[in-house]
């Protein structure tokens, strides 16, 4: 099972997301699954790069593509006018999950936590 947790600090604005694990939907290379999940997390840490020009260095995050691992931690200096952008990036990644969650109920789980 695919585990992504969203992280958000105490105004309620998410600052980093983690990935975790592969779905089991299917056989690795076969797995639509995992597949989107990995599409959908890769492409919000392109995004912050390529769309919000945040510097890749500024980004603090982890690969490990054997445990199916993908960790981003939004820079903590960030200005409030990008972290909202940051934040709308964020939410359509969220909003993607759930619809995966939902067409393929009990391969991806979504949990919340505080920081």
């Amino acid at each position: 099972m695919t585990k992504v947790t969203l992280y958000r600090n105490n105004k309620g604005y998410i600052v980093r997301y983690k990935v975790l694990g592969h779905s089991g939907y299917d056989i690795k290379g076969k797995d639509i699954v995992c597949a989107a999940v990995s599409c959908l997390s890769q492409t919000v840490l392109i995004a912050l790069v390529k769309v919000l020009n945040i510097p890749e260095a500024d980004i603090d995050y982890s690969i490990d593509e054997d445990i199916g691992l993908l960790d981003v931690k939004i820079p903590l200096n960030m200005p409030y006018d990008k972290l909202e952008e940051v934040n709308i990036v964020l939410k359509t990644f969220e909003v993607g999950i759930k619809s995966i969650m939902e067409s393929y109920p009990g391969y991806v789980t979504l949990s919340y936590e505080e920081v």
